[in-house]
């Protein structure tokens, strides 16, 4: 199977330095390691031409986001299987070899990732993914190893290859077939919950999505915008409920409908409450734009929900915030 590991840069050097020498010498022979530079106004380019000279360099004229940014890179490549990989993460020695072995062995399978592991401390899952990424039928994620913001130490409680609802876009490992068949990264998403979203079209085409544990990676995480950035905080509430919208089925979009708006109402409130102006308006203006998107969203919410095939793996019937509320921070066996 013909495989690229594809890092995106944007004004990313320090990362590089840090981190794509291990990626280069961790890969299996035959495999070519590509970095896509979105735009970079740094030295990027230049370290990767002088020090790199074995790694494909693709430059893009500017910043796409994640999203459209891999889009046009993949694009440029040819190959059987994708690895999209952040440039903060940290790949020891065989962490590729499982992931290209479950595509080969499955041919429902359109995407897996490996096991993340926090890089600050090793010892637990890191936030973007942990052990296999779900979601609850309002639209919230969740991972075996994390809850909301509580992270599991990884005591080998969930080292079992299973089916999940989405796996993490920091070591996103693909089928070129069904990265395309599905659509590849909406571009409208710029950056945040682009591979959930991807996953969830994956599987509503009859593909398998599955976190490889045997496969770990190390991920320093909030390289771009910080956690709590207002940024960020849009572009999840935004990214969230088009993807929702465009995806589920019609009575968890009608659930999503009347209860949502209380939710992130509340949410926006509770950053009132601790001075965060910025981040209260930040809720209101994903809710703006979201709604000015609904004519376009209507169109390819019709072509995805038209050529349904299954129903998705991983949507937990029950409110996640609720079980959290009530003493619920671990995954346990709850799925």
């Amino acid at each position: 199977m013909k495989t690229r590991v594809v890092i995106l840069n944007w004004n990313g050097q320090e990362m590089l330095l840090r981190f794509l020498g291990g990626v280069v010498d961790s890969v299996p022979e035959g495999v070519e390691v590509v970095v896509a530079d979105n735009g970079s106004t740094d030295s990027s380019c230049d370290y990767v031409t002088t020090h790199h000279p074995n790694v494909r360099l693709i430059r893009l004229d500017r910043n796409y986001g994640f999203a459209e940014g891999y889009n046009r890179a993949l694009r440029q490549l040819d190959g059987d299987c994708f690895v999209l990989l952040n440039s903060d993460v940290e790949t020891p020695k065989g962490w590729l070899e499982p992931l290209i072995e479950a595509l080969e062995a499955d041919p429902e399978l359109g995407a897996c990732a490996p096991k993340i592991r926090s890089w600050r401390e090793p010892e637990r899952f890191e936030y973007a993914g942990a052990a296999g990424g779900f979601i609850d039928r309002l639209g919230y994620p969740f991972c075996r190893g994390r809850i909301l913001r509580h992270l599991e130490p990884d005591q080998g409680q969930y080292d079992d290859a299973r089916d999940c609802f989405w796996v993490s876009g920091a070591a996103f490992c693909c089928r070129a077939k069904a990265y395309w068949e599905a659509g590849g990264l909406d571009p409208e998403f710029f950056a945040h919950m682009e591979e959930i979203d991807l996953c969830w079209r994956m599987q509503l085409q009859g593909r398998k999505v599955r976190v490889i544990p045997r496969s770990a990676v190390f991920h320093l995480g909030g390289g771009t915008l910080a956690t709590d950035s207002p940024r960020k905080i849009y572009l999840n509430h935004r990214n969230n409920l088009m993807m929702l919208f465009k995806c589920a089925s019609p009575a968890q979009r009608l659930l999503v409908a009347v209860v949502r708006p209380f939710t992130d109402l509340l949410a926006a409130l509770s950053y009132l409450a601790q001075g965060r102006g910025a981040a209260f308006l930040a809720v209101f203006r994903a809710w703006r734009d979201f709604l000015q998107a609904h004519p376009r969203l209507s169109l390819r919410r019709r072509e995805i929900r038209s050529g349904v095939k299954k129903n998705p793996v991983g949507i937990y019937r029950g409110s996640i915030l609720l079980r959290y509320l009530f003493g619920g921070h671990t995954f346990g066996k709850m799925m």
